[in-house]
């Protein structure tokens, strides 16, 4: 059996309706929030978990960890079902909210830190040298003995995964973590988690918008829409099926005369500088450059992809999401 193994995973919430003008009592309805969702994730993966709000991504994490009960279908996490054997089970997983904490607000991390182990009861030895471990790697020495509310939000992420990981849990939980963080704190956490899945072989599931993280991080992702699974497979595959604009931007050493491009191209002409939208499937790549190279001395050209967001947004309309 793998490590993560989901069979049609099932949960319906019922929520009240807005009221109607002329109505006392709000209407209930009834949301599928999953709908027979199955996968299953190897030991040490790091998978991304990907869809539109309202997809189901949350739910499912909080499903395999432990805080809501399915109403149908099984899932069983490193031999154990989360939600019927949670007390033994929280042992083996971390998990972090982007806009939740687990730690103190007023209190130093140190002391958040210390009562985690204490919840967790790791033996004080395995305590300080995970605690070394990755205060050092999450770069938390000087700010160890800070109060959570004094810490930048960046600050505040690299201490809530440095708590959910005190324990050495098996899996990591990530729902948003580089939500409202600033280029230079993703990128340092973006490393962070890269070392722990390769150094400490944690198996980590990550859902968030921010499709960077997922280019950067993760080999598989996973994309839920309508409480359904709609691809499971590696990024650069997905990317394909909806990579159908490249960009290409072209300074001469000169001005040139307006080019003659094939239809279905445009243009954006600026003295020497040249950006031109095309479909490599209608005009093929070789072809657009050797026109370019036609039209004058070429001083540097940059050939670009479709901005990955614009790609996800794409494959979002026509899944219908």
């Amino acid at each position: 059996m793998s490590y993560i193994d989901v069979r049609e995973l099932r949960k319906t919430f019922t929520v009240r309706k807005k009221r109607e003008k002329g109505k006392l009592l709000r209407e209930k309805e009834t949301v599928e929030a999953l709908k027979g969702v199955s996968f299953t994730i190897e030991k040490g993966e790091l998978v991304g978990y990907i869809g539109p709000n309202g997809a189901g991504k949350s739910t499912t994490v909080k499903i395999l960890s432990g805080i809501l009960t399915p109403d149908g279908g099984e899932a069983h996490v490193g031999g154990h079902v989360p939600w019927l054997e949670r007390k033994e089970y929280v042992r083996q997983i971390g998990v972090v909210f982007g806009q939740r904490t687990q730690l103190w607000w007023d209190v130093p991390i140190a002391d958040s830190f210390s009562l985690l182990k204490d919840i967790y009861r790791v033996p004080e030895e395995d305590y300080r040298k995970r605690l070394d471990e990755l205060t050092e790697a999450l770069q938390l020495g000087d700010l160890i003995r800070t109060p959570l509310r004094l810490l930048s939000l960046g600050q505040r992420m690299r201490a809530e995964l440095c708590g959910s990981l005190l324990h050495s849990p098996e899996l990591l939980f990530l729902d948003e973590p580089t939500i409202g963080l600033d280029a230079v704190s993703k990128l340092a956490l973006r490393d962070f988690l890269q070392w722990e899945n390769r150094e400490n072989g944690t198996t980590i599931l990550l859902t968030t918008h921010d499709m960077e993280d997922i280019a950067a991080l993760c080999s598989r992702v996973m994309v839920l829409g309508h409480g359904q699974k709609l691809f499971d497979g590696k990024l650069p595959e997905l990317l394909r099926r909806f990579d159908t604009i490249r960009t290409v931007e072209v300074r001469y050493d000169r001005e040139v005369a307006p080019l003659q491009l094939p239809e279905g191209a445009a243009a954006e002409q600026n003295g020497k500088e040249i950006r031109i939208t095309y479909s490599p499937a209608d005009i093929p790549t070789a072809r657009m450059i050797s026109m370019l190279q036609e039209a004058g001395n070429i001083r540097e050209m940059t050939l670009q992809p479709e901005n990955i967001d614009h790609l996800i947004a794409a494959m979002y309309r026509e899944m219908d999401l």
